[in-house]
């Protein structure tokens, strides 16, 4: 699952791997999603779907309904096995998290499919992280440009995933609810694995079928926060805010049900269970935690070196989203950033170690999901000539921790509840 320095050499890292592991296990689709399946139809029954564990997901209905089903998901590059068809199900792989055509063409035949369907039939839609980059279609008038434009400045300043959303779904012909008012009256089943704090449904995958609370002012004071000016006809749009997203009570909406069947608080209850086996007490810190990586960080250090003077052995869980406001030049994504953040908070406090990683398998755009933390884990950087401080000024904690074979590579696990954090303190 990992580099080279994890090799089971060291106790803790093999325990640490292990949370991780059996926290992305729980929330498989495999083990999640077959419980909520429905029943078959009087008509037809079409499956959609968006995001990294779209791929997973239709291959556990076409294992219950067979070729039954027909329809079309869109999950990452690299998510997608390899697959153009799981059973009656095509599969398309697009770009994320930055837009690209190939997500506009799944999003149009994910539309057609949709407008086809009558009262008698029944639409399946799965949804799970990513699927906001996904299914993109621009509003009209607007281009795939224009959102590629927008996307890459909100993730540049740090924006949340709500904030990001929330321009999404007013740059949108498809989010916001706008798929299943497109579906009506077809009925529009959605279950979803939640990647985003506090699981709210208009958030996910930007809500594609369910009532959006955000408005095109929220939008356009998105943008003002963080200093972004659009080009003219994008300001244009949102200014005129002629086509509002549909809002709770839209008829439109009547049709449509919404389910969550992983979440994050699942995936820490698994790790949890790991460290009861071997007698170390969890401490969930939270399952929603926001903020700058390397913020969430420092305040997890100073928490983890409190606890380990206690003298106890404990760990402390925690998920979430975290986010890195760019401004160097390096690489990584908010779990390596986050955890290069708590090795300088720790400074080689002894009996500390952690581990930091997307449970999607890849954090930001590079390879790996994040890294593993040790307490010797500066004194080696110093050993190799390298500063850990310049690479977290630099946003370049991949480089750091490629150097150092700390970070955890485990590939596209075909799910994703968002960070998964490990403090393991052990002070014997």
């Amino acid at each position: 699952m990992t580099e080279a320095r994890q090799d089971m050499s060291r106790p803790e890292a093999e325990l640490l791997g292990e949370m991780f592991r059996r926290a992305v296990d729980a929330v498989q689709p495999a083990r999640c999603l077959g419980a909520h399946l429905p029943d078959i139809p009087a008509g037809d029954l079409v499956i959609i779907g968006a995001g990294k564990a779209a791929t997973a997901m239709a291959r556990v209905a076409v294992m219950r309904y067979g070729d039954t089903a027909r329809g079309v998901v869109v999950t990452r590059y690299g998510h997608g096995q390899k697959e153009n068809r799981i059973g009656s199900i095509d599969v398309i792989e697009a770009g994320h998290p930055i837009p690209d055509q190939a997500g506009v063409t799944a999003a149009n035949r994910i539309l057609e499919l949709v407008r086809n369907c009558g009262p008698r039939d029944l639409i399946l839609c799965f949804l799970s992280g990513g699927g906001s980059a996904l299914l993109s279609l621009p509003a009209p008038g607007l281009s795939l440009d224009d959102k590629q434009k927008v996307t890459r400045a909100l993730i540049a300043r740090g924006a949340t995933i709500g904030e990001i959303n929330c321009l999404r779904k007013h740059l949108s012909a498809v989010k916001g609810g706008r798929l299943a008012a497109a579906a009506h009256p077809a009925p529009i089943v959605t279950l979803a694995i939640s990647d985003v704090a506090g699981d709210d449904p208009s958030v996910i995958a930007s809500g594609p079928t369910v009532a959006d609370p955000t408005t095109f002012t929220d939008a356009l004071e998105v943008l003002e926060k963080f200093g972004i000016d659009p080009l003219s006809h994008v300001a244009c749009h949102l200014r005129k805010a002629s086509d509002e997203t549909p809002k709770p009570g839209d008829p439109s909406l009547e049709s449509a049900s919404f389910r969550i069947v992983a979440d994050a608080d699942r995936a820490l209850a698994a790790a949890a269970h790991v460290a009861e086996e071997v007698g170390i007490e969890s401490i969930v810190l939270g399952d929603a935690i926001e903020g700058e990586a390397r913020e969430v960080a420092r305040a997890h250090g100073v928490l983890a070196r409190e606890y380990g003077a206690r003298g106890k052995a404990l760990v402390l869980l925690s998920g979430g989203e975290t986010t890195v406001t760019i401004q160097g030049t390096g690489d990584g994504g908010p779990n390596t950033e986050y955890a290069l953040a708590l090795a300088i908070e720790l400074s080689g406090t002894g009996g500390i170690s952690a581990i930091a990683c997307d449970t999607d398998g890849i954090d930001g755009s590079k390879d790996n999901a994040g890294a593993m933390v040790f307490p010797d884990t500066l004194s080696r950087a110093r050993t190799l000539g390298l500063e850990p401080e310049k690479y977290l000024d630099n946003n370049d904690s991949y480089g750091f921790f490629a150097l150092l074979e700390d970070l955890v590579k485990p590939g596209p696990t075909l799910t994703n509840v968002n960070d998964f954090r490990a403090i393991l303190i052990d002070p014997t």
